[in-house]
């Protein structure tokens, strides 16, 4: 089992960059498949990207090329720069972590953390 704890989300203005963190506490981090998604206001909540434990990494097509994800197994964190912010961003993003080795639906990252906020001022 896996805690998750996200961290460093605030009120920037539209072009501004953003890192947020995710520390993570439990046994065999490494091991999890990792990551971020975002919900908005009256919204489902949205995949942002994700790495997995095999090494790839994946990103929506709205954060590919301003967003990057990292991890530090050694710190059991992962991380989400944002750079390029824009107002449609704005949204509570929340780290996962899964099982599997690949996850490709939602439905597979059992563990989340409690989200911080991120917004965006045009």
């Amino acid at each position: 089992q896996v805690q998750l704890v996200e961290s460093g989300g605030e009120l920037v203005q539209a072009g501004d960059s953003l890192r947020l963190s995710c520390a993570g506490s439990g046994r065999a981090f490494s091991s999890y498949s990792m990551g971020w998604f975002r919900q908005a206001p009256g919204k489902d909540r949205e995949f942002v990207a994700t790495t997995w434990s095999g090494g790839n990494t994946i990103y929506a097509d709205s954060v590919k090329g301003r967003f990057t994800l990292s991890r530090d197994n050694a710190k059991s964190t992962v991380y989400l720069q944002m750079n390029s912010l824009k107002p449609e961003d704005t949204a509570v993003y929340y780290c996962a972590a899964s099982r599997a080795s690949t996850p490709v639906t939602i439905a597979a990252y059992g563990y989340w953390g409690q989200g911080t906020q991120v917004t965006v001022s045009s």
